[in-house]
């Protein structure tokens, strides 16, 4: 959602909606603002008008994020459950974004974008007190938006970063916990990470790591909490001895359909205009994808095993993760060769190295969206280079950025770790984590809500 970019010969740090004027006269940035705090000092200019074409662009990705929440994820995870828990889990997704939502346009947008802040998060626009149908926020040109747009795009992402969480902690996960652990983590990790990484002033915007659409903010984010809360939780019954394969790899495979349609909303969306770069980050989304999903197949043949469904899907969400960050930082080929390695690294991760150690990231939330967003952020750091096809300036030093890169991945892995293990054992003080011995063995769908997935 951020990136750097060269006009001429002046470097300037691109102004994102995160850096917009939010004052009751909104004025057309100067370039002298960029990259400043998110008050940003500006020229008076005549007041800026949101453009029709990049407002409609905008609204329609909007929609394309929320399709990749409901019905996306929900039917993607509910299918990879038993069925015993394929409503509970669709209801958690359900319910945690729109809990996301409230909460969101209460306190979440003035923490993570308000008028006034540091490095860490934002205050001053509580309730939204300080956008009206008329403000506006700054794109990464001289163009702007309806603030109220931005608002809401920025509000699917909150929505889906909690809900992805629930892929670790899936079958076995109190809805009463879940709903108040979500309040409590979206306070204290996800909004301060998104303010660090998206907005003018915060820790690591300003130090230039590149996060086009969320491999940080939402994916690093979202594995690192999983699995922290999966610990926190303990194993499934029975788990790892007794089989609990996916019940419907036929919903899982429509759900991961619908991901990777929502998914250009996420990505080409983070552009914020219709324009070129967003036509960039569409066309990455397209081939380092399918690059993914071939290549994850391609794996278990030379494992030994045959392609399969499952690992199909795996590595298209792999290469939908990796590609994230880069999507507008990365030529065609570079986002090819991240979804191949993204694709291969998280094979092993959930293959290989998950089965040694034990753990119970029931859907593998931690080994594909944690895993793949570290690479898919190092990665940027590499394929951001003009000599890769990158969009990168003259000026690019590819050690630099990839040292920043590492900085950043750093920084959210401590940020997620810490704050969901705080998070999760307030969680477990008030409501407990985990459903009763009896609940997980009948069923959350039955235990947690009364009603079955199938009759």
């Amino acid at each position: 959602m951020v990136r750097l970019f060269t006009r001429g010969s002046v470097a300037l740090l691109a102004l994102g909606a995160s850096t917009a004027v939010w004052a009751q006269d909104v004025v057309v940035p100067t370039a002298d603002a960029a990259g400043s705090p998110i008050a940003a000092a500006t020229e008076t200019a005549a007041a800026a008008v949101a453009n029709p074409g990049n407002n409609a662009w905008m609204m329609t990705a909007t929609v394309l994020v929320l399709l990749m929440i409901l019905p996306g994820l929900a039917l993607f995870y509910g299918g990879l459950t038993r069925s015993k828990n394929m409503l509970s889990t669709m209801t958690q997704i359900g319910a945690t974004s729109a809990l996301a939502m409230l909460i969101w346009v209460m306190w979440g947008y003035s923490t993570a974008f308000g008028p006034e802040g540091n490095q860490f998060f934002s205050w001053g626009n509580l309730f939204l007190s300080q956008v009206t149908s008329d403000s506006t926020a700054a794109t990464f040109s001289d163009e702007v938006i309806s603030e109220y747009v931005f608002v809401s795009f920025q509000m699917t992402f909150a929505a889906i970063t909690a809900a992805l969480i629930l892929g670790a902690t899936a079958e076995r996960m109190k809805f009463s916990a879940t709903m108040l652990f979500v309040t409590i983590w979206l306070t204290i990790v996800y909004f301060p990470i998104a303010h660090m990484v998206w907005a003018g002033g915060g820790l690591l915007f300003d130090m230039g790591a590149l996060d086009f659409a969320g491999g940080t903010v939402v994916h690093i984010n979202a594995g690192v909490s999983g699995l922290v809360l999966a610990f926190l939780l303990g194993k499934r019954k029975g788990y790892p001895t007794e089989p609990m394969p996916p019940h419907s790899l036929t919903l899982t495979m429509v759900g991961t359909g619908l991901l990777w349609v929502g998914w250009f909303g996420f990505n080409a969306g983070s552009e914020l205009e219709a324009d070129g770069t967003a036509g960039l980050a569409m066309i990455n989304t397209f081939v380092a994808t399918a690059a993914a999903g071939l290549a994850w197949m391609v794996l278990e043949r030379i494992a030994g095993h045959k392609g399969s469904a499952l690992g199909f899907c795996s590595g298209i969400i792999a290469g939908l993760v990796a590609v994230t960050p880069a999507a507008g930082n990365s030529g065609p080929f570079g986002a090819i060769v991240l979804g191949i390695v993204a694709s291969a690294i998280c094979y092993v991760m959930v293959a290989k190295l998950k089965p040694k150690f034990g753990y119970d990231d029931s859907l593998d939330a931690f080994g594909i969206h944690g895993i793949g967003g570290i690479v898919g952020a190092i990665g940027t750091g590499i394929v951001y280079s003009p000599a890769l096809g990158g969009p990168g300036g003259d000026d690019f030093v590819m050690a630099s950025q990839v040292t920043t890169q590492i900085i950043a991945v750093v920084v959210a892995i401590g940020w997620a770790a810490v704050g969901t293990l705080i998070a999760g054992l307030i969680t477990k003080m008030i409501t407990g984590l985990r459903v009763s011995e009896e609940v997980e063995v009948e069923g959350l769908d039955i235990g947690e809500h009364g009603e079955r997935a199938y009759n």
